[in-house]
């Protein structure tokens, strides 16, 4: 069954994967973007050969009304950790208040059948807090470290309450870091990729010794079409994937693969000198819930980054 939703963010990283799967299945999607620094503005060409794709730029916080849709995927968000450390305001517009406004539009929302859409919002694993040992289940208390989490956060709370007392259908989806081509440069693949381009060393944090989960974009995608199929409703779901390493062995085989050898030596390229404020040390999820509906990862990391590395290499952003 061909479906109406909203994309907001559509020009983002996962947000642009996730309008193309949806415009390929032939579904019907209204692409809201504020085209912001981290928009890919290139992409928006290649969206607008679809007959079934409209787009709007626009800030979530002032879309006016929704047109009949089944659901509002919400991708948009400020996400670089970095950034909210140093001012915090956007990351509470865009995260918290845009969230909000959203939650009203679908309260306010009148369709021709009674169904309110559903709000597919992605949150993030950074709102648990790091962990480390084991991994945090669905159900666990939220303790975010930094100013991003604490927004992203907030908003869950905003959905669980509005869901209880407004009777908004919802599912939060949980991610693991992604990776993947398209995606700006202040994440930590294209920016190692960017600084080797360059010639400068890469500022790695409090010595690379943070332990991330990776998860390629393409599999998260399919985790959304997944859940849908399944047509879920009022739940949370983590999307990991199992795949972890530290930030060190991630930017070390980066370097190896740009350079298209195995080198002896990675530290010449790497400035240990930054240390972040509230750092996580590890981040792991269970993510069997998700499994349970038939959903496992294809994409394989130490595979995939050959080619990822390749077109930042080939495709520099500054």
């Amino acid at each position: 069954m061909k479906k109406i939703v909203y994309v907001t963010g559509c020009l983002g990283f996962i947000g642009s994967y996730i309008t193309e799967k949806c415009l390929k299945k032939g579904w019907f999607v209204r692409g809201i973007d504020r085209c912001t620094y981290a928009s890919n503005l290139d992409l928006l060409d290649n969206f607008c050969e679809y007959d079934n794709f409209l787009f709007e730029k626009k800030d979530i916080n002032d879309l006016e009304f929704l047109y009949e849709c089944d659901y509002v995927i919400n991708t948009a968000a400020e996400t670089h950790v970095g950034n909210s450390i140093v001012n915090n305001d956007n990351f509470l517009k865009s995260n918290v208040n845009g969230v909000h406004h959203l939650l009203e539009l679908i309260k306010n929302c009148r369709q021709e059948s009674s169904i309110k859409p559903t709000l597919f919002h992605f949150s993030t694993d950074e709102v648990y807090g790091d962990v480390v040992e084991g991994c945090h289940f669905e159900s666990d208390i939220l303790k975010p470290s930094n100013p991003y989490s604490a927004t992203k956060a907030a908003a869950d709370m905003l959905i669980f309450a509005w869901a209880r007392t407004y009777n908004i259908p919802y599912i939060i989806l949980r991610p693991t870091n992604n990776y993947g081509k398209y995606q700006y440069v202040e994440k930590l693949i294209p920016k190692v990729c960017k600084y080797l381009y360059l010639g400068k060393k890469i500022p790695l944090h409090n010595y690379g010794h943070p332990v991330r989960n990776w998860l390629h974009a393409e599999d998260t995608c399919e985790a959304v079409f997944k859940i849908i199929d399944s047509s879920a409703k009022n739940e949370v779901f983590n999307v990991c994937g199992g795949f972890e390493q530290t930030n060190l062995s991630t930017v070390k085989k980066i370097i190896d693969v740009y350079f298209e050898k195995n080198l002896e030596d990675h530290d010449c390229f790497l400035d240990y000198s930054y240390s972040r404020p509230g750092q996580d040390f590890r981040y792991c999820l269970n993510d069997d819930k998700l499994k349970s509906l038939g959903w496992k990862p294809s994409k394989i990391f130490d595979q995939e980054i050959k080619s990822i590395v390749h077109f930042y290499k080939n495709k520099f952003i500054w």
